[in-house]
């Protein structure tokens, strides 16, 4: 969804203007794919630019939502532009109108002919908050060949964890330039007072009870809602205090998710329309069709469901929720925060189930416990505190480079 937007930005073309502020100034090129890696991205920005006030960045991304964000949050002296496709010619006419003075990577994607013809021209190449799942690993082996080339090329390789730097090494990453430095994760959620406000306004407005208790799904994907509107349905018949918000990971997905809630009988109102809501009654649900207020709504849930994790593979950063001291679930598959995980599933921070049912039963319990709860919460929040410090330790290393 939203591929076309600045299609031409994606081969290569910028306009007049975009080009002229891109040449302006040398600027640290920082490429970040999706949604979790252009928080990243705007974390790191902010810590290397309170080193160095005078520097400039260079902001690229691929989806059409992390653009949105980035467009957002992004300063000023700043270019944001969508990320050109990796072939030859378009990657050299975009480093000709860049002329960065460094590249950053963020996580783990490499992109063989931007990395390439980037160290051939000079530019150093750093990679931020990098990891690897066993499946990425066991892809790459099979080109270690190449792999090897190119990150000979990246320094410093910063990953999150050791496993990261372990599998990194496997597929031929120099040791002397790996540095585990754990997650940028921990330092990226940061909470906004105001946007907590209007998220207790809008709950407000609706005529959510106060002594409501929220369960939120958040970044929820195909099928998520599904079984969400039918735990709801219920568990609410037991609990009549139970409230449900919906925030899916991709709001390109509104009908559907409207669907999942009329199949249920569901009433709902939708976040992009409450200013036009003037019932007197509370709905079942409130559906957030907004990019960028996920973490503002964490702040009015007393449960929250992490999405990604149950009927799609992969998993959502349980870290935002977790810092505001919430009870939160996950779904059995978390692939994509291995370090993360463990270091909640190690102090009892959060709740993993392996199914539906176990979903359920746990929610119930949940909702029947205000002290489990909030014994949950603050040790999810704990774990949250205690992590932070990476962002630091990262810009550190690279600037000593």
């Amino acid at each position: 969804g939203g591929y076309g937007q600045h299609f031409e930005q994606r081969i290569g073309h910028f306009g007049t203007l975009t080009k002229a502020r891109l040449r302006e100034h040398r600027r640290i090129w920082i490429h970040a794919v999706s949604v979790g890696e252009i928080y990243v991205a705007l974390r790191f920005i902010k810590a290397y630019r309170a080193a160095n006030p005078e520097v400039h960045f260079a902001l690229s991304t691929t989806t059409s939502t992390a653009y949105t964000i980035g467009r957002k949050e992004i300063d000023d002296r700043d270019v944001l532009f969508y990320f050109p496709v990796d072939l030859p010619l378009i990657i050299k006419k975009v480093l000709g109108i860049i002329n960065p003075e460094r590249l950053v990577l963020v996580e783990g994607e490499f992109w063989p002919n931007l990395i390439r013809l980037a160290d051939n021209r000079g530019i150093p190449i750093s990679l931020v908050n990098g990891r690897m799942s066993e499946r990425s690993y066991n892809g790459y082996l099979k080109l270690k060949s190449l792999t090897a080339d190119i990150l000979r090329r990246i320094n410093p390789i910063c990953v999150q964890s050791e496993q990261d730097a372990i599998r990194m090494r496997g597929i031929g990453a120099p040791a002397e330039q790996l540095h585990v430095m754990g997650t940028v994760k921990f330092d990226v959620a940061e909470r906004d007072s105001e946007g907590e406000r209007i998220a207790a306004d809008v709950l407000r407005r609706i005529h959510v009870p106060d002594d409501a208790i929220v369960l939120l799904g958040g970044s929820t994907w195909p099928g998520e809602e599904d079984v969400l509107c039918a735990l709801y349905k219920k568990l609410r018949a037991l609990h009549p205090r139970l409230f449900m918000a919906l925030v899916p990971r991709h709001v390109e997905r509104s009908d559907e998710v409207t669907q999942s809630l009329e199949i249920q009988n569901l009433s709902y109102v939708k976040r992009s329309q409450i200013d036009s809501f003037h019932g007197q009654e509370c709905p079942d649900v409130l559906f957030v069709d907004t990019t960028g207020e996920l973490s503002n709504f964490y702040s009015v849930a007393d449960i929250i469901f992490v999405g990604k994790s149950l009927k799609e593979h992969g998993g959502q950063n349980p870290i935002e929720p977790a810092m505001y001291g919430k009870a939160v679930v996950v779904g059995p598959n978390m692939e994509n925060f291995p370090a993360v995980m463990e270091i909640f599933l190690k102090n009892k921070a959060i709740t993993q189930v392996d199914g539906e049912a176990a979903l359920s039963a746990t929610v119930d319990t949940l909702i029947m416990s205000a002290p489990e709860r909030a014994e949950l919460g603050e040790r999810a929040a704990r774990v949250v505190e205690q992590n932070r410090g990476a962002i630091e330790r990262t810009v550190a290393r690279i600037q000593g480079e």
